[in-house]
């Protein structure tokens, strides 16, 4: 945790509250992105990720959306954690979770710390929830790395309207790229959305703390997110 970072609590829209970890530019205010976990939980990869794009001019909250099943989960990349993960992912049905986001963006919105508009990131199983995001919170742009699962949810696609931006790895052992060309084939429409397909990327290249890990691939996406979301915040 730094210095401009600490944990705030958030109202669910089904009553209770959970937490997400604040992250503040050193300016102190800026435009704003809800961080979307991995299923891994807000473990200390993706607050590093929360640190990186508040030094980038963000204020960003990375919700703690295993909040029903297990609070501050923090799981390792190792079998034992992808199998805690995927039963706490399933747990809840994926309108809970877009839900809890909507009230991220209500309260990213409320803070006088966002000066800007308001975006959704997020990895994997995050970025699954990015493209609802999209769809279903009024986030003002969107940004997806490898999101497991948008290939079987395009009937969502269509409501989708603002920008969005689409990173796949060449190699994902779990996105293949006919998946990737049916998304692509979704948003043939779509004049805002951009997809990325990086060469000899697995699954998670983003992600330094993991076996996948690509760092051509991750500097390169990460470049192009911070263009789109200068472009469109």
């Amino acid at each position: 945790m730094s210095a401009n970072s600490r944990w705030i609590d958030i109202k669910a829209p089904d009553g209770g509250s959970f937490q997400g970890y604040l992250s503040l530019p050193t300016a102190g205010k800026g435009p704003a992105i809800v961080l979307l976990q991995e299923i891994f939980g807000v473990n200390e990869h993706i607050r590093s990720v929360a640190d990186a794009y508040a030094a980038d001019g963000y204020v960003v909250i990375a919700p703690d959306l295993f909040w029903r099943g297990e609070p501050h989960v923090e799981l390792g990349y190792d079998e034992a954690g992808r199998d805690r993960g995927i039963a706490l992912m399933q747990a809840e049905p994926l309108p809970t979770f877009v839900g809890d986001i909507g009230a991220v963006v209500s309260a990213l919105r409320a803070m006088p710390e966002v000066t800007g508009k308001v975006a959704a990131i997020g990895y994997c199983f995050g970025g699954l929830l990015a493209y609802f995001a999209a769809a279903d919170t009024g986030v003002d742009a969107a940004v997806a790395y490898y999101g497991g699962g948008i290939q079987n949810q395009l009937d969502a696609a269509s409501r989708v309207k603002t920008p969005m931006m689409f990173h796949y790895g060449e190699k994902d052992s779990h996105i293949p790229l006919t998946a990737v060309s049916d998304v692509q084939a979704a948003f043939a429409d779509h004049p805002n959305t951009t997809f990325h397909i990086y060469p000899g990327a697995e699954h998670g290249f983003n992600a330094s703390v993991r076996a996948s890990y690509q760092q051509h691939a991750a500097a390169l996406a990460h470049g192009r997110t911070l263009v789109f979301l200068a472009e469109n915040l």
